[in-house]
């Protein structure tokens, strides 16, 4: 059984920092490349960070580019999100993701992922 559980998230002042963690379980880490979304209330889930599946490219949207970086652990079966700094925009339930692929080394939509995770919520006051 496929597991994904986030966890690092917090409430923080704009200007600050957190540090989310995804670990998998009961899959091959690496041959999945992974990624985080978050959806913010009242608003789509949208694509925040992507990682292939051996770490070696990363991709951003502008939204985010600059501020938060993804990296991934294969030892520790685990992706993070390092996220600096935050803005209140940033509000949101943050959810990670695996998905297979043979093909694409980055991930960006929604439906390229076969497994999420629970949520982990990150609140950022002005």
């Amino acid at each position: 059984q496929v597991q994904l559980v986030e966890s690092g998230g917090g409430l923080v002042q704009a200007g600050g920092s957190l540090k989310l963690s995804c670990a998998a379980s009961g899959l091959t880490f690496s041959t999945y490349a992974m990624g985080w979304f978050r959806q913010a209330p009242g608003k789509e889930r949208e694509f925040v960070a992507a990682i292939s599946r051996n770490g070696d490219r990363t991709y951003y949207p502008n939204s985010v580019k600059g501020r938060f970086t993804i990296s991934r652990d294969s030892a520790k079966n685990t992706v993070y999100l390092q996220m600096k700094p935050l803005k209140p925009e940033d509000t949101a339930v943050y959810y990670c993701a695996a998905g297979r692929t043979t093909v694409w080394p980055i991930l960006t939509l929604e439906n390229e992922y076969d497994y999420w995770g629970q949520g982990t919520q990150v609140t950022v006051s002005s």
